[in-house]
């Protein structure tokens, strides 16, 4: 067994971290895995980690700093698969175990990928769509040495889609002399992206949800269900969920919570957030709740969609 000043400091567990939790479900499942528990210590270390600074142009003539990262965890399945994250509370911890994670998901699936991540502490919202754009190429260039068809695989995640997607490619290729789509997924169709791959988290959902519902004996339709986060995985549940007849009485974003006993109109709903980016001053709410009570609304199916560590201690006794 390895000793703990073997490790280095940053791969140590920090109280209520993800990269800690990721950690303590590794340490769980060890005592079941007989003769592959050679293989924890591997699982606890990422293969690679790089920290980059990605500097831009603002509009207004200024200079920016956001730090980024990209995180392989283990490849020894395949090229490094995982998506890249802009948000204002990206860590290096949370890349790591986003990376881990992404490692035990390809390898459950049977899927010839190893686990990457990446991201930028950044929030979004703040920059304009030329700041944006300047600053996913320049984050590419950064991480460019690592990345590559062959080697690691980006792809969307939170507050990134197919236009970030095509930002990349088209550096990435840039830099390399020559068209390279296999770089990333989540392209636009027109440069090579996949059918139905903008529904496919939030549609994975609404499968897994039907089928936890058949075996519970509970139909859908009319089953009550509440969403936390209406972005590209909960709003898209959310509109199948409705669709099949299920009533979506509540549900949260980073700017509110809404609810309607009787159901919300999902597609009005998501056209509202598209126009005004939250769920705040929906027309077709009965009323907004204050946040926590979120997980006192009465529902059948409870959808938690947005970042990690949302359900805790002190609110699971709610659910």
């Amino acid at each position: 067994m390895t000793r703990q000043h073997d490790i280095p400091s940053y791969l140590l567990p920090k109280e209520n971290n993800p990269w800690s939790v990721y950690l303590e479900q590794i340490d769980r499942v060890t005592p079941h895995l007989g003769a592959l528990a050679r293989w924890v210590e591997t699982l606890k270390r990422p293969k690679r980690i790089l920290i980059v600074d990605v500097p831009i142009e603002r509009d207004d003539g200024s200079i920016a700093h956001f730090e980024g990262y990209r995180v392989q965890h283990n490849m020894s399945r395949g090229p490094g698969k995982g998506g890249v994250r802009f948000h204002q509370d990206v860590t290096l911890s949370e890349v790591m175990a986003l990376s881990a994670w992404m490692t035990v998901k390809n390898a459950a699936v049977n899927v010839p990928y190893g686990g990457a991540k990446g991201g930028i502490r950044v929030d979004p919202r703040t920059l304009s769509q030329g700041e944006l754009q300047r600053m996913t190429r320049r984050y590419t260039s950064e991480i460019g040495i690592i990345i590559g068809p062959n080697k690691d695989i980006p792809a969307p995640d939170v507050n990134t889609n197919e236009q970030t997607m095509a930002w990349m490619m088209d550096t990435y290729s840039m830099n390399q002399g020559s068209t390279a789509t296999g770089v990333v997924t989540g392209k636009p169709i027109s440069l090579g992206g996949s059918l139905g791959r903008r529904d496919a988290t939030g549609r994975g959902v609404y499968v897994a949800g039907c089928e936890a519902a058949l075996k519970c004996g509970m139909q859908i339709e009319g089953a009550r269900v509440a969403v936390q986060g209406f972005g590209n995985v909960g709003g898209i549940a959310a509109r199948l969920f409705s669709e099949a007849g299920a009533l979506v009485v509540a549900v949260q974003d980073h700017g509110g919570t809404i609810v309607h006993d009787g159901g919300l109109d999902v597609e009005a709903l998501l056209a509202h957030v598209a126009q005004t980016g939250s769920v705040v001053g929906f027309a077709g709410a009965e009323d907004s709740i204050a946040p926590e009570r979120f997980w006192n609304v009465a529902c059948d199916i409870l959808i938690p969609a947005a970042l990690e560590q949302q359900i805790t201690r002190e609110n699971a006794a709610q659910i």
